[in-house]
């Protein structure tokens, strides 16, 4: 199908297609011979599958992460947004419930305590988040770095810190240039040797951290604005590599 046959399909509009495109996050690989983009099946269930992270809150920049994880399993993160979708249907109807309520409170003919004023209400951490925190985001691997982290020496601590400098002065480079991944192999070395032993995966997992987590992005980005994302890419590219 072409752009505007998957636009009316899907409710999506052109524009939000082209955006799609253009941030790499669903980007067609097959095109006429005159240059129109063509949307296969898959690209369809693409599509579909970036509309149910939307569903559940998800910034477009957290999908392409999770989505282009090497370890990404689409039927089990259907399975999740399934769960989660009926979760999210559960407190919405809780939610109408407490609206009908104070509707008839207004009127005066239901006392509603304060308490039930705010049933079905959560401003928590969105779960679906924490859940692919686990799955695909090296989670255990995390939390050991950040305590060996913690307890690293002066001179720990200065060579870490001049591998940020380094990958700051190239960040408006490439991610998978040569020279960003020369650079990026020295943290991966950096950390396997002082820090913790990381694979591949667990390696990329901790660079898509790196911009899910605002706690780490911004701690790098004191090195030099888009430093958590620049590393996130090359991380990404290195692990694929």
């Amino acid at each position: 199908m072409k752009i505007k046959e998957v636009a009316e399909l899907s409710g999506v509009s052109t524009r939000t297609l082209h955006h799609y495109d253009k941030i790499g996050l669903l980007s067609p690989k097959k095109a006429t011979e005159s240059g129109y983009r063509i949307y296969t099946d898959q690209d369809v269930s693409t599509l579909q599958q970036i509309l149910f992270f939307r569903a559940l809150d998800f910034p477009l920049k957290k999908i392409k992460e999770i989505m282009s994880s090497s370890n990404y399993n689409q039927l089990e993160a259907l399975e999740i947004q399934q769960r989660l979708l009926l979760d999210k249907r559960k407190k919405l109807n809780v939610m109408l419930e407490t609206i009908e309520k104070t509707i008839q409170s207004e009127k005066g003919d239901y006392h509603m305590s304060n308490e039930a004023k705010f049933n079905g209400f959560d401003f928590s951490q969105n779960p679906y988040e924490q859940e692919a925190r686990e799955k695909w985001g090296g989670d255990k691997k995390v939390d050991e770095a950040t305590q060996n982290i913690t307890n690293s020496t002066e001179k720990m601590q200065d060579d870490m810190n001049q591998i940020y400098r380094d990958l700051a002065e190239i960040r408006h480079l490439d991610p998978s240039s040569d020279q960003a991944q020369a650079e990026i192999k020295k943290w991966y070395d950096f950390l396997n040797k002082h820090i913790t032993t990381y694979s591949l995966q667990a390696f990329q997992g901790l660079g898509m951290m790196y911009v899910q987590d605002q706690r780490f992005t911004k701690n790098i980005d004191q090195f030099g604005k888009g430093l958590a994302q620049f590393m996130s890419d090359a991380m990404v590219e290195f692990s694929k590599r």
